[in-house]
């Protein structure tokens, strides 16, 4: 499990560089930029409910231990 929300954390984080490139920054909010805003945001939002996934179960996994 640990590799595969690696591998999404990943996929996440190329998602928000690409979406980068895309922004015009003479014209934010404007035309495909505003679609790039909102990939930056899914992606960010993915990344954090990756990670609070993987911390989830690092407790889970210690409170099954004692």
């Amino acid at each position: 499990m640990k590799i595969f929300t690696n591998i999404l954390v990943f996929l996440a984080i190329a998602l928000i560089l690409f979406n980068v490139t895309l922004l015009d920054f003479r014209n934010p909010f404007q035309g495909e930029s505003v679609v790039a805003f909102i990939g930056i945001a899914a992606s960010f939002c993915a990344v954090m409910i990756l990670l609070i996934f993987r911390i989830s179960k690092r407790i889970e996994e210690k409170t099954n231990e004692k």
